[in-house]
């Protein structure tokens, strides 16, 4: 069967990682740590996938300016602490190991920053299986379409033959933006029903079904 695309751009945290916990504790530790206002859960995971900066000022709209730099330094802290022993979620390795060996063109689009990407790569050994990757230091952070339109220039694919698989309404907007296809995860960031909200092609609720989508659809 010819394939439906010839690149697949996945976020990182929330959709190939198991780290949205660690990343909404990291930032109320980091409020705590400077008597700012602690955001809910609801409010740190939302802000998630977007670039460091940009999340930790809608995460603490109320914060003065000057904080916002040593809050970036202790969420730093408080994240790096553990971001070794984040796991992928079950299935993600054998997923992209099969795409890879199927043919297809992977990417990475992730508001991590360069350090922090390259650590998860090298650390999950995932990394060899990447063709390009984007984060929000190197470009524009989610949803503007920037990540999208220059991995796929990169790898001289249109955006008919592109999809991007992720896990907040940030993954999926950048993808509308982008005009290319979209899939959803459900076990990351955002819930159900804001994801369904922006129409992707499906909502995936494990990598099993994840994987036979990909391969029945892609």
């Amino acid at each position: 069967m010819s394939k439906r695309y010839d690149l697949i751009v996945f976020d990182w945290d929330g959709t190939l990682m198991d780290s949205t916990a660690i990343i909404a504790a990291s930032i109320q530790s980091a409020c705590r740590d400077l008597d700012l206002t602690v955001p809910d859960d609801e409010t740190a995971r939302h802000v998630i996938g977007l670039g460091l900066m940009q999340a930790l000022r809608h995460a603490v709209p109320d914060a003065p300016d000057a904080m916002y730099e040593p809050l970036v330094a202790r969420y730093r802290h408080h994240f790096l602490s553990q971001d070794q022993a984040i796991p992928l979620f079950d299935g993600a390795r054998e997923t992209i190991v099969e795409l890879h060996e199927a043919g297809y063109r992977l990417g990475v689009a992730t508001g991590k920053n360069c350090a922090g990407l390259n650590r998860a790569l090298e650390s999950t050994g995932l990394g060899r299986y990447f063709h390009a990757t984007r984060t929000a230091e190197q470009t524009m952070s989610k949803p503007n379409p920037a990540m999208l339109f220059e991995l796929m220039d990169e790898l001289a694919v249109s955006a008919e033959r592109t999809l991007m698989v992720g896990d907040t309404t940030h993954d999926l907007q950048l993808a509308l933006n982008a005009g290319v296809d979209m899939l959803a995860v459900s076990f990351g960031a955002h819930p159900a029903d804001q994801l369904l909200a922006l129409k992707p092609l499906g909502l995936m609720n494990d990598f099993a079904q994840l994987r036979t989508w990909l391969k029945d659809n892609a």
